[in-house]
């Protein structure tokens, strides 16, 4: 399932059968019914889609659901809410499916939203208001939310703030329906001026958070216990002679928890492997690989993790690219999909 943004010609929310064995893509459903659903999630079983509109203005950002069937591909809009604020461009769902968590990157904030009856949205019941700005003035003049992460164990909400060099952290309750966020013991885990924390990613065991940073190209490598990040490690994503606009993106983990990807987009236009020490979390570089493209913005692994797939805003495709499941090094496979300004991808199984 694709994101796109529809300024262009793109449509809304494409659904692609992706053949493991040949590499191939089969259209199976367009969502032509929405704006710029530039990040989506997925309920546990399957049965429902969420969507942000990313907008704002004069036509204010929004979430949208839809009723999935996964044996056709369909989509079936139900309704949408407000995000509480303008361009929101990250979700996630709580443990139990109840809550949708949504971040407004230019609103500087971040809602709850509720999961109601047959999967449709009420409106928000939390909207926390960030606040402060950093030594960039171009991309730091204000809050930026970025992301909203939970931990493995869903107690914690960790939330990625570009504007602001945080990652703010709060405390989950979930039987507090209407008030389901607090401040954690520890608020915010800072990170170097001018670095621009991005998307957040946990290990499974949850024990290290990995955090991509915009503004910098690296990744930082956080030990985490109970709620509080505490800095291992930062790697920068490009070469020691690489000289250019840097714009770090995504963050994954391979279903084996040994590699770890991001993407750089800029002028560099890679995914970066790094590999993961399981013992003290630490990263160390294995490859960096063209992402066949430019503006390598989003990118996701198949579950058994023989394939890794790239969408490539700016020049308009999608590639596929195979695991070495030994070394994590990628390959690109002749299978490019043409699709105007993919933005997010999110395989269903």
């Amino acid at each position: 399932m694709v994101g796109t943004y529809t300024s262009g010609s793109s449509e809304g929310i494409y659904v692609y059968q992706f053949d493991t064995e040949t590499g191939d893509f089969n259209h199976k459903y367009t969502a032509s019914d929405i704006e710029n659903p530039s990040f989506l999630v997925v309920s546990d079983d399957k049965s429902n889609v969420y969507a942000v509109n990313e907008l704002s203005g004069e036509k204010p950002g929004a979430v949208s659901a839809y009723k999935f069937d996964p044996k056709t591909g369909a989509l079936e809009f139900i309704n949408k809410q407000p995000s509480g604020g303008g361009d929101p461009c990250y979700l996630t769902l709580d443990e139990r499916n109840l809550h949708l968590i949504v971040g407004n990157y230019t609103g500087g904030n971040l809602s709850v939203v509720p999961v109601l009856s047959a999967g449709s949205l009420g409106t928000p019941v939390q909207t926390i208001q960030h606040k402060g700005e950093s030594v960039n003035k171009a991309r730091q003049e204000s809050a930026h939310v970025h992301s909203t992460v939970f931990s493995p164990d869903g107690k914690f909400l960790f939330v990625g703030d570009l504007g602001t060099d945080k990652v703010n952290i709060y405390k989950f309750r979930k039987k507090n329906v209407n008030n389901p966020l607090a401040e954690g013991k520890t608020p915010f885990a800072s990170v170097e001026a001018g670095a621009g924390p991005r998307h957040l990613i946990f290990d499974k065991k949850g024990n290290y958070a990995y955090l991509v940073l915009e503004l910098t190209a690296e990744v930082a490598v956080f030990k985490h216990n109970e709620g509080d990040l505490t800095h291992v490690q930062t790697v920068p994503m490009t070469s020691e002679d690489f000289e250019g606009e840097v714009g770090a993106a995504e963050i994954k983990i391979s279903p084996d928890g040994k590699f770890l990807y991001a993407s750089n987009r800029g002028e560099a236009n890679v995914i970066v492997v790094f590999g993961i020490d399981p013992e003290t979390g630490r990263l160390s570089l294995v490859q960096h690989q063209s992402s066949q493209g430019n503006t390598p913005r989003n990118f996701a692994i198949t579950e058994d993790g023989k394939y890794l797939i790239s969408g490539n805003q700016e020049s308009n495709n999608l590639v596929a690219f195979e695991r070495d499941l030994q070394t994590g090094e990628l390959e690109p496979l002749d299978a490019t999909l043409p699709l105007k300004k993919p933005v997010y991808i999110n395989f269903l199984k």
